[in-house]
């Protein structure tokens, strides 16, 4: 019994790290073919709210062809919880975009961070968790590790404000419901995908021209798509696909705030490939935010061990779950533990 459980744990472990590598591999992959994809020095490509439709409508595919093989299952789920979760999650990208596109970048990037703070509220608030002295602190180091890397000047006007306050709620409520969903109606994170992708997509590629067209004054239709262009758009759309998947499967099995924290990781590696392969200046501001971030990961992480130990203590079997299922576990009781299937891989 002792073994099966030990074995159950290291397997829970790699799956978790292996989600957690997909996710930063295919964000900073994503992240480095859009840039060639949409800077004037590369192709120009300056459609990000439609490109994020071409985005879903790869995923809704891939989704339709994996329930029509048999690969997954579908379950069910009210139509009106994958409307309201579309709109929140089309209105977090539509308010990052105005955001960016309003605000300064040392703005743009503080709404980002504070995202962290935000998460811990509506958690706090909608699910009551709370969180430990040492998971607060290492928080705010990394806060305040990824601040001195990214963040330069700070001007703010009333309607880039706004737009950043929708972007942080709608983004931070976005990422809660991901989980909250997958663990109400027993879904896995490819079968929510598969459901919310195609209303996103449809959504997307109505909204998305227009609203492109007002940040940036260009219509797409006069776009002039070379080859070169064609195969870093279908680049960016398959990394999507690995980029989507791993959010869902991540959020699934630790925390929105873990979520968040491991994605500041992303930034880290953003910055260091910006300067290997783009000649982005690295300064000594630079170095020392990133290290001090990664210290700030890496001790969340020790303290969020240790919530977990101290938690298997008093439920036993408990340090093989996640971090949401763990505390679902405490709400309901172990009888809850077999309606909290998540987690799983694909495949």
């Amino acid at each position: 019994m002792e073994k099966e459980r030990k074995t159950s744990s290291v397997n829970v472990v790699v799956s978790d790290v292996g989600a957690w590598g997909m996710n930063i591999i295919s964000s900073v992959g994503i992240i480095m073919a859009n840039k060639q994809l949409m800077s004037p020095s590369g192709f120009a490509f300056a459609f990000a709210t439609t490109l994020t439709g071409f985005h879903f409508s790869v995923t809704a595919l891939v989704g339709l062809v994996s329930n029509a093989a048999g690969y997954s299952a579908s379950k069910h789920v009210p139509m009106w919880e994958l409307l309201w979760f579309s709109i929140v999650a089309n209105m977090s990208i539509t308010g990052m975009n105005f955001s960016l596109m309003l605000n300064s970048v040392g703005f743009y990037q503080i709404s980002k961070l504070s995202m962290i703070p935000v998460v811990c509220v509506m958690e706090w608030i909608l699910h009551g968790k709370h969180y430990s002295k040492e998971v607060k602190m290492a928080v705010t180091v990394v806060v305040v590790g990824v601040g001195i890397c990214t963040v330069t000047d700070m001007n703010v006007n009333a309607k880039g404000f706004l737009c950043a306050c929708v972007a942080i709620l709608s983004t931070s409520f976005q990422q809660i419901s991901i989980g909250s969903l997958q663990k109400k109606y027993s879904v896995s994170s490819f079968e929510l995908l598969s459901k919310t992708a195609p209303i996103q997509a449809l959504s997307l590629l109505i909204l998305g021209p227009v609203i492109d067209y007002y940040l940036t004054g260009k219509l797409l239709l006069n776009y002039k798509l070379s080859s070169g262009a064609f195969f870093f758009i279908l680049l960016s759309c398959s990394l999507a696909v690995f980029c989507n998947v791993s959010q869902y499967l991540c959020i699934g099995r630790f925390s929105a705030v873990t979520f968040q924290v491991l994605g500041h990781m992303k930034t880290v590696c953003v910055l260091t490939l910006g300067w290997l392969l783009f000649d982005s200046e690295l300064t000594l501001k630079n170095i020392l935010g990133v290290v001090l971030a990664v210290v700030g990961m890496v001790v969340y992480s020790s303290a969020v061990e240790v919530e977990k130990k101290a938690n298997s203590k008093i439920i036993p079997g408990k340090e093989s779950l996640s971090e949401e299922d763990s505390q679902l576990l405490e709400e309901n009781g172990e009888s809850g533990v077999n309606d909290v299937e998540l987690g799983k891989s694909i495949g």
